[in-house]
């Protein structure tokens, strides 16, 4: 509680359950829960990084190396630390992958922060430091970065390898790889200004367990994961027209509870008899579109199952609406609201069959104006498809990236060696103790390759100076190759990464770090659910929640 001397009478600015730090302590206290995540996740990092078992409140248990998926399941309860989970957040929604290498240079910024802070160095000094380092670091990426062409499957194919190189997919990699490269040249298109875009959204991903991780294919069309409602149906289709419906095939129920007074049975069985009548004008309807096939988003009546099978329709019911979306696209069909006012306006077409185990319908549209595939992935159990997917969509992610983004630069810390060398050189043309702050950023840039050296077993102070006097020597591309130890150049052995996932992780890295660097103040209120009690505390076991304040992460996990 904070108090000041008005006309001889304390005045009270802040509540009694409020907590205030200050200064230096704020400083100290925002980078140590910072770091706290950084250092979670570095041991993850590359070919040879370990996994992590998580386990929610509800005992789900997820086994991942994947930085972001970490760190979103990780109950983090403190501020500062949920600051460097967005970065890993933001990392994937614009890269696809390299989550963990942008949380780890975030962190690793912040310690070399705090040793110039402890230098009597001021933020704002470090904080226009990092901002010229990043700046310069982008222009650089630009100049050593190599260009690829969109239709250089073999060098795409790299960039997919590379990325599943050390999860789930790595066993399968080369199969994968190429199922990506082909299901993203499937999706790719020249937008209007010439340029050429991967659109992932044409692009659908479903697993299937019990089958081995080589079965996986690439599917020209849709997937759905339903059976037939009546087991007469037909079941397979070489031109069907096809009705998708987000409404069900059943009768109104009505919204306050009736009842009826019969006198006798017969009047009963008029009722039953209207019922099964407005069913089989309803199948009528969807019969007189031509329909051959029909996927309803909701449920579907007994009797009219029998009735649309009768007019030999086939007709699957609760389809999941994302599926009947991207059926929509595949078929070239509307999606009916309305089953009274469908027409043959409304049918897509395309080619029904079942897939031999019987469990799956395989959907190829046959129109003009028809584009998706599915790339349907295969596992043993459910958490091994589960990271299989993981590593695949990170996989997409990139390979569409590079298609787009046209750049990619040698992996194996090469990058970083190469940045942190460049800005050392910008460093001597830099005044002030902004200086400091550009060879800062620069030293933890090559803690990528440090970790990848740690956590592959090897010394990562040889390493780094083997790598420093390759790059000296004018190899770009002289990265660390973890299985042997030795420094080689990675874009001729084919470890390859997007130059925009790299451009990304340095921005939002520094971009994070420099948030929690201008905070010299933490204010934290009392939990108004417990005022008045003032032995309560917040989140986190802190009082006025501010989530374990004196011991970093607090709650975290």
């Amino acid at each position: 509680m904070s108090q000041r001397q008005m006309g001889g009478q304390p005045m009270i600015i802040l509540g009694e359950d409020s907590q205030r730090m200050k200064d230096k302590d704020a400083q100290a206290h925002n980078i140590s829960a910072a770091r706290a995540v950084a250092e979670s996740v570095r041991s993850t990092l590359g070919p040879k990084g370990m996994d992590k078992m998580l386990v929610s409140s509800l005992g789900d248990v997820t086994v991942t190396n994947d930085g972001v998926t970490i760190l979103s399941e990780m109950d983090i309860d403190n501020p500062t630390a949920e600051m460097i989970v967005e970065v890993a957040e933001t990392q994937e929604d614009e890269a696809g992958d390299g989550t963990t290498t942008a949380v780890a240079i975030a962190g690793e910024l912040l310690k070399n922060a705090e040793e110039l802070i402890d230098q009597d160095i001021h933020p704002t000094a470090i904080i226009k430091g990092f901002n010229l380092a990043a700046t310069q670091a982008k222009q650089e990426i630009d100049d050593f970065a190599t260009d690829v062409e969109p239709d250089d499957e073999d060098l795409l194919r790299r960039v997919a390898e590379t990325s599943m190189t050390g999860k789930g997919t790595e066993v399968n990699k080369e199969l994968l790889a190429q199922l990506v490269v082909d299901a993203v040249n499937a999706v790719t298109v020249e937008a209007q200004d010439g340029s050429v875009v991967a659109d992932l959204e044409f692009l659908n991903i479903e697993t299937q367990t019990g089958r081995a991780a080589d079965e996986s294919e690439l599917v020209e069309g849709a997937i759905v994961d339903k059976d037939p409602v009546h087991e007469e149906m037909e079941t397979d289709f070489d031109d069907a027209d096809v009705l998708l419906l987000d409404v069900p095939i059943e009768l109104d129920e009505t919204e306050v509870d009736a009842q009826l007074s019969v006198d006798d049975p017969s009047q009963l069985q008029d009722f039953l008899d209207k019922e099964e009548e407005q069913l089989e004008e309803m199948v009528d309807s969807i019969a007189a579109t031509g329909a051959d096939v029909v996927f309803c988003q909701k449920g579907i009546d007994d009797m009219a199952q029998h009735y649309l099978a009768k007019e030999g329709i086939l007709a699957v019911q609760r389809t999941k609406k994302s599926d009947v979306e991207f059926l929509r696209e595949v078929l070239g069909a509307n999606i009916v609201s309305n089953i009274e006012s469908a027409s043959e306006a409304d049918l897509g077409r395309g080619s029904i069959r079942r897939d031999d185990a019987g469990d799956l319908f395989y959907v190829e549209g046959t129109g003009d104006e028809t584009h998706g595939v599915t790339l349907l992935l295969r596992a043993s159990t459910d958490h091994v498809v589960d990271e299989l997917e993981r590593g695949v969509q990170d996989a997409l992610d990139v390979v569409a990236s590079t298609v787009s983004d046209g750049r990619v630069l040698g992996g194996g810390g090469a990058p970083e060696v190469e940045l942190a060398s460049r800005l050392r050189d910008y460093a001597d043309g830099v005044e002030g103790r902004e200086q400091l702050a550009v060879e800062a950023f620069a030293d933890a840039l090559e803690l990528i390759p440090r970790t990848l050296a740690e956590n592959a077993g090897l010394d990562s102070i040889d390493s780094l100076v083997d790598l420093r006097a390759a790059h000296e020597g004018g190899d770009v591309s002289a990265g660390l190759n973890v299985f042997s130890g030795d420094v080689v150049d990675t874009l001729d052995e084919g470890v390859v990464e997007p130059a925009h996932a790299k451009t990304q992780a340095v921005s939002s890295a520094a971009e994070a770090a420099n948030l929690v660097l201008k905070i010299d103040d933490i204010i934290s209120a009392g939990d108004l659910s417990t005022e008045g009690d003032g032995d309560e505390g917040g989140p986190g076991g802190a009082p006025g929640g501010m989530g374990g304040m004196g011991g970093g992460m607090g709650g975290m996990m």
